[in-house]
């Protein structure tokens, strides 16, 4: 069983804690807890705008708190986020998110992220067999 406590890992395990242009992510699963996902809570500040295109992850997201909305840039569809709103980005969806309050997102990745990702220029992760230790 695997337990561990948002604050500890924020105040304890800064390893765990991604930060980059305008959001946070606080990866409490990565891939070598050996679960087949990675599970994160992120916040975006309140303002930013995002894109995104993980060609080489799934995710789903569940949004806890903030409002905001998101695009799927194939289809200039929109979508209104609030708390209790679910995306999946089921066919790796290039999209932009805007935060109007600060977001708070419970986010799963497959396959899982090892927490040495960085966006890369467009948008993605590197694909697991790319990342080199």
């Amino acid at each position: 069983m695997i337990v561990r406590d948002f604050d500890d890992i924020t105040t304890n395990e800064k390893d765990r804690v991604v930060s980059d242009a305008q959001w946070t992510s606080v990866r409490m699963l990565l891939a070598d807890d050996k679960m087949g996902f990675s599970f994160h809570i992120t916040v975006l500040e309140a303002g930013s705008e995002h894109t995104f295109h993980y060609k080489n992850h799934f995710e789903s997201v569940y949004c806890m708190q903030g409002k905001g909305s998101i695009t799927d840039l194939a289809t200039g569809e929109t979508h209104q986020i609030k708390p209790g709103t679910m995306y999946a980005l089921d066919q790796h969806d290039k999209h932009t998110l805007r935060a109007e309050e600060e977001l708070w997102m419970a986010c799963c990745f497959n396959p899982p992220v090892t927490g040495n990702e960085v966006h890369r220029e467009d948008g993605s992760y590197a694909a697991p067999e790319e990342l080199v230790d």
